[in-house]
C-alpha cells in the first residue's frame, strides 16, 4: 500500500468534513430484525433460442408420510431422513415461462387465492422476472387441480386477459362437468369448484382452446398425454437447437421417496395404476435421454436431470448459472 497516498486521502477526507468512526472490533453495528421471507422467486436459463424462467408460487407443508400410497409412513420417513428431510414436508409450487422470441407461454398458473395461504405468489414472481401478466400469450395447463389453475383468476378478473388457455380435453370434460361435480364426494367438490371458477371465464370469453393428446401447440413445443394423475394430465416437450426440456407437471411429488421407488403414488392421483406407469416411463426416458426436466413440486426451481441407479433413480439439479 502507498502509505503516503493513503495518509493524504485521509487528511483530505477529514478536512472536507467527513468523520471517521472507529468501532471496537466485533461490535454490532445495528440490531436487525429477523425477516423470515425470501424475495419473489424466479430462475432463468436458456434452452437453445428459448428463454425458460422458473417461477415460484410459494411453498406448502404436506404430511407426505400419510399422503403417499403403496408404501408405509415408516418407509417414507426413513427415505426423507436420508435426504435430511421430514414430514410434514415443505413442498414447492413451480410454474414455467417459455419465451420463444415470438410468444410468451406460461406453463401452469399457480394456486392464486384458492389453495393455501403460503402459495399464490406466481404473479409477484412473474413481475420480478420482468414480465407482466398482460404479456402472456398462452397458458398451458398440465392439469386442472387447484394449485395449477387457481392463479388464472383474481376474484372476478382474468389474471392473463390476453392469453389463450390450453389443456387436454379429457381434463376439461372431467373437471368442468356439472354432472361430475354433483356426483363427486364432498371432499372432492372443491376441486371441481376451483377448476370451474378458474376456467369458466376464459371459456365464456372464447379464450380456452382444448387439445387431445399429443399435439404441437407452438413451434418447438408439444403436449404429450401422461394421463393418470388426472384424466387429462399432460406433459410438455420443449425443444430448441437440439436442446430439450420436458415439463412433467405432477408426475412426481416427493423426489426423495418416489425416485427410489416409482411405484409409490400419492392420494391426489385419480388413477394410481396409470399414474405409476407414466411415472416409471418418464423416469426411464429422462435417464436415457439426459435432457432437463421441470417438475411442479420438486424443490424450486424444480429443474434437473435424472440418472438411473439400478432400478432406482437420482435427481441431479441443474448447475446454477447466470444467464448471459
Amino acid at each position: 500500500m502507498n502509505h503516503k497516498l493513503f495518509s493524504t486521502a485521509l487528511v483530505a477526507a477529514l478536512v472536507g468534513g467527513a468523520t471517521l468512526s472507529l468501532a471496537p472490533i466485533g461490535a454490532a453495528r445495528a440490531v436487525a430484525p429477523v425477516v423470515k421471507t425470501s424475495a419473489p422467486g424466479y430462475y432463468r436459463m436458456m434452452l437453445g433460442d428459448f428463454e425458460v424462467t422458473a417461477l415460484s408460487d410459494g411453498t406448502a407443508e404436506f404430511p407426505v408420510d400419510k399422503l403417499l400410497t403403496g408404501t408405509t409412513p415408516a418407509k417414507v420417513n426413513a427415505a426423507l431422513a436420508k435426504s435430511f428431510l421430514k414430514s410434514p414436508l415443505e413442498t414447492s409450487g413451480n410454474a414455467y415461462v417459455i419465451n420463444t422470441g415470438s410468444k410468451l407461454i406460461l406453463i401452469d398458473a399457480g394456486a392464486g387465492r384458492i389453495f393455501r395461504p403460503t402459495v399464490g405468489h406466481l404473479v409477484a414472481s412473474l413481475r420480478a422476472a420482468g414480465y407482466q401478466p398482460e404479456q402472456v400469450d398462452e397458458v398451458y395447463l398440465t392439469h386442472m387441480h387447484p394449485d395449477h389453475v387457481g392463479g388464472l383468476m383474481d376474484g372476478d378478473k382474468m389474471v392473463f386477459p390476453n392469453a389463450t388457455v390450453r389443456a387436454d380435453k379429457h381434463d376439461a370434460d372431467f373437471w368442468l362437468s356439472q354432472a361430475n361435480f354433483e356426483q363427486a364426494p364432498a371432499a372432492a367438490k372443491e376441486y371441481f369448484q376451483g377448476a370451474m371458477a378458474s376456467l369458466s371465464p376464459y371459456v365464456k370469453a372464447n379464450r380456452f382452446s382444448p387439445f387431445d393428446g399429443q399435439t404441437e401447440l407452438s413451434p418447438g413445443i408439444k403436449a404429450v398425454a401422461t394421463r393418470g394423475h388426472t384424466p387429462g394430465h399432460s406433459s410438455y416437450v420443449i425443444e430448441s437447437k437440439g436442446q430439450k426440456l420436458v415439463v412433467w407437471g405432477d408426475l412426481i411429488h416427493v423426489a426423495s421417496v418416489q425416485l427410489d421407488n416409482p411405484s409409490i403414488g400419492i392420494q391426489f392421483d385419480g388413477d394410481a395404476k396409470a399414474a405409476a406407469v407414466q411415472r416409471k416411463r418418464a423416469f426411464a426416458d429422462a435417464a436415457k435421454g439426459g435432457y432437463i426436466v421441470a417438475a411442479s413440486h420438486i424443490q424450486f426451481p424444480g429443474l434437473g436431470r435424472v440418472r438411473a441407479d439400478g432400478k432406482a433413480f437420482t435427481w441431479v439439479p441443474v448447475n446454477y448459472s447466470v444467464v448471459r
